[in-house]
């Protein structure tokens, strides 16, 4: 079976989209088949992966309502065990289809069944906490947090962690927290230091060491 990690922030411009391809990028050279599911109506992480939007037929929303399997909207990215799932903005019609549907929280989950042999599957999820992002935790073994060193970043995180808190009693037991990365951070200022040390007083125990340093050549 194949590990599901979400890549949650109902924040955006934190980096979940950089994180994601990038991590899903590592892994698939790393020699693990890799498959990286954009469930982000924008796409980001499919046009980062230099699929045309326009060209694609099958994507993330025909999976969610039931069009195709998961495993018919898979699509090569040209590199070596990585293949992603994209995403247009017809995603953002799924929430508004989906409300009334029965089990709608477990439409992503479901559809993986026959998505294929994986080792890694990783969901870049929109942001927000609406039912997208609720598909990616049901689906997900792991969520892992981006947080961007700002002071408005910290604002979402208490919220945050009480969602997958209640997805993890409600909804997915085996749902586990790997731990908050901090992103676009500046040794030079005392602005992301604070905000580090404050991360570290909220989650002491799943804080990665590493920030991830603001770089030109990332954007």
């Amino acid at each position: 079976m194949a590990i599901t990690i979400a890549i949650a922030n109902q924040k955006g411009g934190v980096g979940k989209t950089t994180t994601a391809v990038n991590i899903a990028g590592a892994l698939a050279r790393s020699g693990k088949d890799t498959l990286l599911i954009d469930l982000d109506p924008q796409g980001n992480a499919t046009t980062s992966l230099g699929l045309n939007k326009r060209a694609v037929d099958v994507t993330a929303y025909e999976v969610l309502t039931g069009f195709v399997s998961a495993h018919a909207a898979v699509h090569p990215t040209g590199r070596a065990q990585y293949s992603v799932i994209p995403a247009t903005e017809d995603l953002a019609g799924a929430e508004i289809e989906l409300a009334q549907v029965d089990r709608r929280e477990w439409r992503l989950a479901e559809s993986l069944a026959d998505v294929g042999d994986f080792d890694y599957i990783l969901v870049d999820c929109p942001p927000s906490l609406g039912l997208l992002t609720l598909n990616a935790l049901c689906a997900a073994d792991y969520v892992l947090i981006p947080l961007q060193c700002e002071y408005l970043a910290l604002e979402g995180l208490a919220q945050l962690k009480g969602t997958i808190e209640r997805v993890r009693q409600h909804l997915n037991q085996r749902l586990a927290l790997i731990g908050v990365v901090t992103t676009m951070y500046d040794s030079r200022t005392n602005l992301a230091q604070q905000v580090l040390e404050e991360v570290r007083r909220y989650f002491p125990n799943h804080i990665f060491k590493q920030p991830v340093p603001r770089s030109i050549r990332v954007g």
